[in-house]
Order: C-alpha cells, then sequence, then structure tokens
C-alpha cells in the first residue's frame, strides 16, 4: 500500500514538473535558456516557489517585450516621417554614422522612461536623418540630454523658447505651478534646475553682445552701505533674465520640432495582447 502511493505519488510529482515545465516556456515565450533553467528548477522548488518565479520571469519579459515594442514603433514613427525618394536621405540613414546615432539612441533606452521622451528621441533622429544642419557629435549631445534631463527640464527650455528674455519667477507662474516657501523642496528643485541647464549649455542670463557676438562685460551695480537687501536672492528672481543659448535652440529644433508624418498607420496589436489586458 505504502509502496502503491510512493508511486502515485512520483507520477504526481513528474506532472507537476511537466506542468510547470509548460507555463514555464510560455512565460518565456520559448526562449530556450529560460525555458530549459526552469524545467531544471522544477525538481528543486515547490509548488508555490515554482508559481512565484513564473510570475516574475513573465513581468521581465514583459517588461523586455514592451521596451522592444517601444523602439520598434520609434523606427516605423522615423521612417514614416522621411522622404525614402530623396537619395540623400537613404544614403544618410544607411550611413555608418546615422547608424552609430541609432545605437546610441537605443543603447540607454530604460531611461526614457515617459511617453514625451520616447517622442523627442523619435524627432532628434528624424530631424538628424531629414537635413544635417548641426555635426553628428551635436546630435549625440542632445541625444544625451534626453536620458539626463527630466520632463520638468524639458517645459522651461520650452517655455524660454516660447518667451525670449523670461525670468525665472515668470516661468513659474507661466507653468502655472503655486506659490511656494523660498526654504520649501519645490524651491530648491526649481533652482537646482536652472543650474543644470545653465551649466549644462543649454541656457544663459540674457547679456548683451557686440557686432562680433562677443559677451559685453556688465557694469557693476553699486549700492550704499546700509541699504542693501537682507533676504538672499529668491528662486523666483523677477529681474534676471534668461535665454537658450545657440545649443538650447538647436536643441529644440532637433527635440521639439515634429516632422510631419508622409505614411498614416495604425500601430498593431496582437489578438491575446488585447486578451490579456481584458483578463
Amino acid at each position: 500500500m505504502e509502496k502503491a502511493e510512493e508511486i502515485d505519488k512520483t507520477a504526481l510529482d513528474a506532472s507537476s514538473v511537466k506542468k510547470w515545465s509548460r507555463t514555464a516556456m510560455n512565460a518565456a515565450g520559448g526562449i530556450p535558456f529560460v525555458g530549459s533553467f526552469l524545467s531544471a528548477a522544477a525538481g528543486h522548488w515547490s509548488a508555490e516557489e515554482q508559481e512565484h518565479a513564473t510570475n516574475v520571469i513573465r513581468q521581465w519579459l514583459q517588461m523586455l517585450e514592451d521596451e522592444l515594442r517601444e523602439k520598434g514603433k520609434t523606427i516605423a514613427e522615423v521612417v514614416a516621417r522621411l522622404d525614402m525618394k530623396d537619395e540623400k536621405v537613404t544614403e544618410r540613414i544607411e550611413s555608418p554614422e546615422y547608424q552609430s546615432l541609432l545605437k546610441k539612441a537605443f543603447r540607454n533606452w530604460s531611461s526614457i522612461d515617459t511617453e514625451y521622451k520616447r517622442q523627442r528621441i523619435r524627432n532628434i533622429l528624424a530631424n538628424a536623418a531629414a537635413a544635417k544642419t548641426t555635426s553628428d557629435d551635436v546630435v549625440r549631445l542632445f541625444i544625451d540630454w534626453i536620458n539626463l534631463y527630466s520632463d520638468f527640464h524639458f517645459e522651461v527650455i520650452g517655455e524660454i523658447y516660447r518667451n525670449p528674455a523670461i525670468s525665472r519667477g515668470e516661468i513659474w507662474d507661466n507653468l502655472g505651478k503655486p506659490s511656494v516657501r523660498e526654504d520649501s523642496a519645490e524651491a530648491d528643485l526649481f533652482k537646482l534646475l536652472v543650474r543644470d541647464l545653465s551649466t549644462g549649455g543649454v541656457i544663459r542670463q540674457q547679456r548683451e553682445t557686440d557686432g562680433a557676438g562677443n559677451f559685453v562685460k556688465r557694469r557693476p551695480t553699486r549700492t550704499t552701505s546700509g541699504n542693501g537687501s537682507r533676504t538672499a536672492k529668491s528662486a523666483f528672481d523677477e529681474t534676471e533674465s534668461y535665454e537658450l543659448t545657440d545649443l538650447g535652440r538647436q536643441f529644440v529644433h532637433y527635440a521639439m520640432n515634429e516632422i510631419t508624418a508622409k505614411i498614416e498607420y495604425q500601430e498593431f496589436v496582437r489578438p491575446d495582447a488585447v486578451e490579456e489586458k481584458a483578463a
């Protein structure tokens, strides 16, 4: 009797392993290495551990699949915006230099964490293929900026582009931000953001230039002793004006100006993906 129960238990374990192996392969999307690993692990893990492992791997593989889908969508949208009948365009996108830009754009895709950033990368790649108005070294810098800066940074850049000679206080108000204390985290964040863009060469305080483009030295402002302000300059200062550098203006052209799509299409969605989402 005990022997029969032992045989039944062995058969049940074998059946469980086989069933979980099939589930593991489905979770792995048919990837041999992952499927083999899960099949081997089935003999060492309990049913509960097997289920947890399968769920974790399924989530990770879904993340990779989503990333691949975003990359494919971006490439399709870039091509849809190019004149493929233009020999210069086709030569450009087939060149090693442009392929290098593509690799750089997709190498650190995990940092493209918003749809807004994905669209900026798409615009940079499309504009870099359609017209070479700046060097590829500068385009690489623009790609780095997409990885480096947040959507909030880009909102500030856009506001300065639309309103040259705008103050920090005006930027804050135009973006619809609420009034906050000078010692608040929001004020500190805004000062840090402006400093990031200034040291990064994207924006600068507006300065007078001569006919040759040289910056004219500012005359020092003299204050009468005892009449100076006792408080530090506000994060939302209204006196100093900001403008985009030439690099900043080129960035706006490449990243924020969208080429109209020449081909209209709808993104294909797998029926099973719709079912999974509904479930």
